[in-house]
């Protein structure tokens, strides 16, 4: 039975163990995103375009047109977590994965690979991280923000897994036969245990709906808006547009970083081994992040974590625009992990926050959807104005000033004081 009533202070510990099966479940799905995450497609990148004699423009364009298409689509797409059971969304999710890895894995055509990398992209990417998200912040009320903590760490351990083993089932059976492994897994494997953890979900939601329904006369938490907000409601809500750009500020941040940091060594004159290894301190603080952000959450709303949890990277960023001494990359990886990990919590449990649980596919999907959007764009702006003559210290200036001003904004959206429509 789902903890929905635990103590904010309940131990991460004691909390796992009272809702391992769910958590785990959370996890699981956020680990699987990583089919259609950058660090995972990005090992295929020099087979894939000699391949399909494709430039680094255009691979670079068909990618993000994959991306863009993705983050258009996923605004229906993830209201419909709202209307379907979560077993029969979870399995057509798992089986568009699936599908994009038989289609990359057979794919002849440029056209093939860009409906291939579309799926990967929508249902890994994008709806994956969205159902794990989302059923965290839906199903966990005074816990809501170790929920969405725990089940984000699966995205650190799939950077910190899968890259590893593509690598090497490259090496041995060759880019192909990797896909076609790929969706055997999800076939055989991801998608039978997903449905295994979810097992007896249809009396957990109607357990959850009746703790809903006994709940509605007394005052709402800070953890939950008294108020279901529709997503059209959504739209018209001034908040919403004050508080969108802290919450993209993270995703594109490290998306425009990461995919020019060949540029940066370049103009640093650090090596990319050196580079590589600072993503250890990357995952770590990923991870350190994460924890601490729940907890903060939990313990005293969305506020405090809203109005703080992007200065650390805007310090990395600061750091790395000023200094040249290879140390700086250590610290700028750790910060910059810091504050993603920040996000990660946030962005499952504010919405709940600010606008209830009864419409949170719609209005998730609806963020999801802007900060793909966001992060199609980033590195193809900066990639531009790199070859306008524009150094990576100037757009790391430029990234800090905008972090800076969206945390700034996002306070004129948060009341002083808890109430039912208020980030407390």
């Amino acid at each position: 039975m789902l903890e929905y009533t635990a103590h904010p202070m309940t131990s991460y510990p004691r909390f796992f163990l009272a809702n391992a099966r769910f958590l785990t479940f959370g996890i699981l799905a956020a680990t699987l995103s990583g089919f259609g995450q950058t660090f995972y497609i990005a090992i295929f990148g020099g087979e894939l375009r000699a391949a399909f004699n494709l430039t680094h423009g255009e691979y670079g364009l068909l990618y993000s047109l994959a991306t863009l298409g993705s983050g258009l689509l996923i605004i229906w797409a993830g209201r419909q977590l709202d209307r379907m059971p979560l077993p029969r969304f979870v399995a057509f999710v798992g089986l568009g994965v699936a599908l994009g890895c038989l289609l990359l894995a057979s794919a002849q055509t440029a056209a093939m690979l860009g409906l291939a990398l579309f799926l990967l992209r929508f249902c890994g990417q994008g709806l994956f991280t969205h159902v794990s998200a989302t059923s965290m912040g839906r199903y966990f009320d005074a816990n809501r923000g170790k929920a969405v903590s725990i089940a984000a760490k699966g995205l650190p351990l799939g950077e910190a897994v899968m890259p590893a083993i593509a690598v090497a089932l490259v090496a041995a059976i060759g880019w192909r036969q990797t896909w076609y492994f790929s969706a055997a897994f999800m076939l055989l494997l991801a998608i039978p245990l997903l449905l295994w953890l979810l097992r007896g979900q249809a009396r957990r939601e109607r357990a959850h709906l009746a703790h809903r329904q006994s709940q509605a006369e007394e005052p709402a938490s800070f953890h939950t808006a008294a108020r279901q907000w529709t997503r059209a409601e959504v739209l018209s809500d001034g908040r919403f547009y004050r508080v969108i750009p802290v919450m993209m500020a993270a995703p594109l941040t490290v998306t425009g970083m990461l995919f020019h940091l060949a540029a940066l060594a370049d103009g640093k004159g650090w090596s990319m081994a050196w580079l590589a290894g600072s993503f250890t301190a990357f995952a770590a603080a990923h991870v350190v992040g994460l924890l601490v952000a729940g907890q903060l959450l939990d313990r005293h709303g969305a506020r405090p974590v809203l109005r703080g949890f992007l200065w650390p990277m805007a310090g990395g960023l600061i750091i790395v625009a000023t200094f040249n001494h290879p140390i700086a990359a250590w610290f700028f990886m750790a910060l910059m992990g810091l504050s993603l990990g920040g996000a990660g919590t946030l962005l499952g449990a504010l919405w709940p926050t600010l606008y209830g649980v009864a419409h949170l596919g719609a209005i998730r999907a609806l963020v999801h959807a802007t900060l793909i959007v966001s992060t199609a764009i980033t590195p193809v702006a900066m990639g531009l104005a790199l070859d306008g003559g524009l150094s990576m210290e100037a757009i790391a200036l430029i990234l800090a000033a905008y972090l800076a001003g969206a945390t700034i904004l996002a306070w004129t959206a948060v009341a002083k004081r808890p109430s039912a429509e208020a980030v407390a």
